[in-house]
């Protein structure tokens, strides 16, 4: 009777812990804005021309960054640890997508982007939007932009926000990831993604 107890008790404590770690936090290096009520919608065209949005991903982890082809430092970088990320996960890497937005679609041309955002990384798509919807997608996202005034009209610069974001594979909106992060921290994070966490 005393076996049969004990047994009882080690089920009951194995069924409130949920066993495996489950119901506790997953430990993200990113920050985790897991339940947050923006980041759900994104309705753009890639740089082959077809529209897309956030559900033509689902089954995948999206890594969505905010930029410009003519950012000096931010936007390679970003990218560039994106793309280290990729090679890092392997064969999980087909599990990815990265999708990188321009906030300066006057010269971001559909032909400027197809060379820009795959000579990172293959898979990589480049978004674009009128003026209308590049603002409406940024807001989303709570994206911060701002053209500054370069020596002629077209030397402008953006201030932007420099981070990236990473929705699961069901679509949530689930990490808010640094500027600076290192590909190894966002491998981690996407492989948790991927895991369900």
């Amino acid at each position: 009777m005393r076996k049969i107890l004990l047994a009882l008790c080690v089920a009951l404590l194995a069924a409130c812990s949920g066993g495996n770690d489950a119901g506790v936090p997953a430990k993200f290096n990113a920050t985790d804005v897991t339940g947050a009520d923006w980041g759900r919608e994104l309705s753009l065209t890639d740089h082959n021309g077809k529209p897309r949005t956030l559900a033509d991903f689902r089954g995948k982890v999206v890594v969505l960054f905010f930029g410009y082809t003519q950012c000096p430092d931010i936007c390679p970088t970003t990218l560039g640890a994106s793309a280290a990320a990729m090679k890092l996960l392997g064969d999980d890497a087909d599990k990815v997508q990265v999708l990188f937005v321009t906030l300066d679609p006057a010269r971001d041309t559909p032909a400027v982007l197809s060379r820009y955002a795959p000579a990172f990384n293959p898979s990589f798509l480049g978004l674009y939007g009128n003026e209308a919807e590049t603002a409406a997608a940024a807001k989303e996202f709570k994206v911060f932009f701002q053209k500054q005034p370069g020596s002629t009209p077209e030397t402008y610069t953006i201030d932007h926000t420099a981070a990236s974001y990473a929705i699961d594979p069901q679509g949530r909106l689930r990490l808010y990831i640094k500027h600076g992060e290192t590909p190894e921290q966002i491998a981690a994070d996407i492989k948790l993604l991927l895991a369900g966490k």
